[in-house]
């Protein structure tokens, strides 16, 4: 197919995506549905008729973009949402999924999976996902409470690590790869310490050189930035450790300091984390045909509804119980877990590396994942004014006055002398 063909489609999907994402903001419906309805509808069993069905290149697309969203997300996150809610969310992401890849594990088995293929569904759709969590608040201009809102989007940041290590190891031991219960004890927080380290390291790093080396231009600042993500992802995944946690923590090290042109940096990171969120449910659109999806149909209903209703809840329930959340804040927290683009992408990996039955944990995947973003997703909105769980801010200035500066603005205070 003619590369303009292509690059025509993608910009017509691309402004669609943008007009609409208003309308469907204010019925509660999450956008995300509309991009992957969209490359849906452009795909091989759509109008579009764009046959794409590359896993490898999809796996690693959504790698990139993944990278993108978690490092504008942290760039978002300050240090004191972070001590605020730092315990509660590091147990979410750890235990808490654990527990729910378990739970909705028994439930597929139940509603007929065979076990490997149920265990795999458990740790691909385990963990929140950050790309649609920052895009539902955010579309739906919520504010919640503290420490509400920092567990919220800090577990939802932190969690896909334990997610991606689940998927890996359940994988390779399904495909026939070395596999070790203990190994996976021990290579669990060491992937984690791993990440963080470097996370840390590189946001540092970073923030130095920012502060030291003045550019020309302010439009190259981001490019450093860029750099310093996909740079905290590669060290880290190299050394064995979490890529995604070292962007993430990177990021928040890096937002939480003196940055030059911060707004200038916040603006470009938004708009690359909204090209990056678009982009790769679009892309994962065109994975799905909707014939094989009917046949699943049935099976996924019900492992969503398990999920939802019972899965994340009584995860969540357990986590949450030494922290004394209240009980509104705790059932909250167990509705909006959305799942999005992450579950997607690792259902990619066993498709990858050929586990039996993989291509049918994928179809189910993405049945699990437009439902969940129906049911809670849309009613996100309604149960935070409706539970009051939201903070009244003053509306936005018409017109502010905004200073960017390449180097730090130093204010120097002397106080007046008596003959003034």
């Amino acid at each position: 197919m003619p590369t303009a063909f292509l690059l025509a489609v993608f910009g017509v999907l691309l402004a669609a995506c943008v007009l609409l994402k208003r309308s469907l903001d204010r019925l509660g419906v999450p956008v995300v549905l509309l991009f992957l309805g969209l490359g849906m509808l452009a795909g091989s069993e759509g109008i579009g008729r764009i046959a794409f069905e590359d896993y490898g290149l999809a796996f690693r697309l959504g790698t990139v973009a993944l990278v993108l969203i978690l490092f504008d997300g942290g760039l978002h996150t300050t240090m004191a949402s972070v001590k605020k809610a730092a315990a509660p969310a590091a147990s979410l992401a750890t235990l808490g999924v654990v527990l729910t890849a378990g739970l909705t594990a028994i439930a597929a088995h139940l509603l007929g999976l065979e076990w490997p293929a149920a265990l795999l569904l458990g740790a691909v759709v385990s963990s929140t996902d950050a790309a649609t969590v920052f895009a539902v608040l955010r579309g739906s201009n919520l504010s919640l409470k503290p420490r509400l809102g920092a567990t919220l989007e800090i577990e939802s940041g932190l969690n896909d690590p334990m997610a991606v290590i689940l998927t890996v190891a359940l994988t390779e031991a399904f495909s026939g790869g070395p596999f070790s219960g203990w190994s996976l004890a021990w290579g669990v927080p060491l992937q984690l310490v791993v990440g963080g380290l470097v996370g840390v390291g590189a946001g540092y790093l970073t923030r130095w050189l920012l502060t030291r080396v003045h550019l020309s231009t302010a439009g190259l600042y981001p490019i450093l930035t860029l750099a310093a993500a996909f740079l905290a992802f590669g060290a880290a995944t190299l050394m064995h450790g979490s890529g995604f946690l070292a962007v993430y923590v990177a990021a928040i090290v890096l937002g939480n300091g003196p940055l030059p042109a911060r707004s200038a940096l916040a603006r470009v990171h938004d708009a690359i984390a909204w090209l990056s969120q678009i982009g790769m449910f679009l892309m994962l659109g065109l994975l799905v045909f909707p014939s094989r999806l009917l046949p699943v149909a049935a099976i996924g209903l019900g492992v969503a509804l398990s999920l939802a209703f019972i899965a994340r809840p009584l995860a969540v329930l357990l986590c949450l119980l030494p922290f004394r959340f209240p009980l509104k804040e705790t059932a909250y927290l167990s509705w909006v877990g959305l799942r999005g683009a992450v579950p997607i992408i690792l259902a990619t990996f066993p498709v990858l590396s050929g586990v039996p039955g993989a291509q049918r944990v994928f179809d189910i995947v993405f049945f699990i994942v437009v439902v969940n973003a129906l049911l809670p997703g849309a009613t996100i909105r309604w149960l935070t004014r409706r539970w009051q769980l939201n903070i009244d801010q003053r509306p936005a200035p018409p017109a502010a006055l905004e200073i960017n500066s390449h180097r730090p603005l130093c204010l120097l205070y002397t106080s007046p002398s008596p003959r003034d």
